[in-house]
């Protein structure tokens, strides 16, 4: 059997020559090349969607600003990461993200470890120039294995891919558009799936606090009086 070499394409990223593989997206190429590109949603053994926008980049000849995980390189590709318009563009997408997020930081346990805290920092993003509707939900708390803060998901889908790809359990979905976009289970209803014992792998992928571990009951109670019935 005869192996045909994969074809070497040039392009050009800040100004500097660079080169990547047929089949390589820009995102893959900046990365292999030292080149930071923010993103939420990107996680190199999952499906790339686009969903975040957050590593949107500058190509020339393109009338708009394009996702960086999920457009493929071409020969002579000339491409700008964080030119003026692709930073601006990006604080705003970041900004929209934390106006409609209902999370409260300082009580978050995953605060420390938030992807899109740590994106807002490095962009140097504030309080939130837009007043918008925020998402709320009601905490999710009926499984054993995952509790779910819907007011505090990002719409990344990661942990539909996670779940989907590497579980293959096929737990969440999608359901609504727009601004009531949801992450659901079947119906739109609570998560309490048997399958999820020992598997967690939807919280480890999750960018903010949206799905995290149930305290155990020894936690829940650690610190309160001991009380003995007579």
């Amino acid at each position: 059997m005869m192996w045909m070499d994969v074809e070497n394409i040039t392009l050009t990223i800040n100004d500097s020559s660079v080169s990547g593989r047929e089949g390589m997206t820009i995102l893959e190429v900046a990365k292999e090349n030292g080149i930071d590109i923010p993103t939420l949603c990107y996680i190199p053994e999952l499906s790339p969607t686009g969903a975040c926008r957050i590593c949107v980049v500058e190509v020339e000849g393109s009338r708009a600003l394009v996702a960086a995980c999920h457009t493929p390189i071409a020969q002579g590709m000339v491409i700008r990461t964080h030119s003026p318009k692709v930073l601006e563009t990006r604080k705003t997408i970041v900004e929209l993200l934390m106006a409609s997020h209902c999370g409260f930081c300082m009580i978050c346990e995953k605060a420390n470890i938030c992807d899109l805290r740590k994106i807002a920092a490095d962009l140097e993003v504030g309080l939130p120039r837009f007043e918008t509707e925020k998402r709320f939900y009601q905490i999710e708390d009926v499984s054993p294995y995952v509790q779910r803060d819907m007011s505090k998901c990002v719409l990344c889908w990661k942990c539909i891919r996670a779940c989907r790809e590497i579980a293959k359990k096929n737990v969440y979905g999608t359901a609504y558009r727009g601004f009531d976009a949801k992450v659901v289970v079947d119906c739109d209803q609570p998560l309490n799936k048997e399958v999820c014992r020992d598997c967690g792998i939807c919280i480890n992928y999750c960018p903010t606090g949206a799905l995290t571990r149930p305290k155990k009951l020894g936690e829940e109670k650690k610190g309160k009086p001991l009380v003995i019935s007579s």
